[in-house]
């Protein structure tokens, strides 16, 4: 009879049969991609090819996301906006979007609460985003949007304020870790992942989780723990690219199935920092 323990980690792995043939349809688009951006040169330059640098001062310029799939509810979510604002204050248009200050009269703005967060933190929608320009992103705008920073503004200013730093968290949140940020890239593209109902698991991949496990409990060393450790972490590499391959090729359900198992191997790599904490 398995344990309960078990039973939580049960989740699909036959995807994983599909990686090399992810990897080489990754390849083919990849290529496609490039060659496309170089004939539209006149919209993206050339150094926008994969990651861009997009002008922190004018985020409604960004390019579109680089995925092949982009269903209506997700460019609604993600691309920018048609609706033109205007300043709650002074009444000026608000020409960017998402839009944090007015440019005339430098006063607070409400937050867009059904932004992406990968528009609010000025990011390229992709699975394999630049963590540091996102954490630096983050200080920015927290240093700018502060609610200390506008204890002698007006009420609403100070719940603007509020707002606006709690968004931001929850995006640099969201973002900075690749298994949240794969599944609200899910999210935006329809589809959702529910707990518990994971099923069907492969059995090699669950006696393989069933044998980590073990070894784990039976750690006595140090040394051992880091064992664990890198395997485990190896193992996310691979599942990095295979899910950044399944989003690139807009396999949604293979992708899902992926990060179910990026969820288990991540429990696992925390479960390993706990034992590691136990030798301190």
């Amino acid at each position: 009879m398995l344990s309960l323990n078990t039973l939580r980690m049960l989740c699909t792995s036959r995807a994983l049969l599909h990686h090399s043939r992810l990897m080489t349809k990754r390849q083919s688009v990849c290529i496609t991609v490039t060659c496309a951006a170089h004939c539209m040169s006149t919209s993206f330059p050339k150094k926008d090819t994969w990651h861009g640098n997009m002008d922190l001062k004018a985020p409604g310029k960004e390019r579109k996301r680089i995925y092949s799939t982009c269903p209506a509810s997700s460019i609604r979510n993600y691309c920018t906006g048609q609706v033109k604002l205007n300043c709650w204050n002074c009444k000026q248009p608000l020409d960017t979007t998402p839009v944090f200050f007015c440019m005339s009269c430098k006063v607070i703005q409400p937050p867009e609460e059904d932004a992406s967060y990968f528009k609010i933190m000025d990011c390229d929608f992709t699975f394999t985003l630049d963590t540091q320009k996102l954490q630096k992103r983050y200080l920015q705008l927290q240093r700018s949007l502060h609610p200390d920073n506008f204890s002698q503004q007006s009420v609403k200013e100070q719940e603007y304020s509020e707002s606006h730093s709690a968004l931001v968290n929850k995006a640099y949140q969201t973002l900075l870790k690749p298994l949240s940020r794969g599944l609200y890239m899910l999210e935006l593209e329809g589809v959702r992942t529910e707990e518990g109902t994971d099923s069907g698991a492969d059995s090699a991949f669950l006696m393989e989780l069933m044998e980590i496990n073990e070894a784990l409990d039976e750690v006595r060393t140090p040394e051992d723990a880091n064992k664990i450790g890198r395997d485990t972490k190896g193992k996310l590499a691979v599942l990095t690219e295979a899910i950044d391959a399944a989003l690139l090729e807009g396999e949604l359900q293979a992708a899902k199935a992926l990060l179910a198992q990026m969820k288990y191997y991540a429990n696992i790599e925390e479960k390993v920092k706990e034992k590691l904490s136990e030798f301190m």
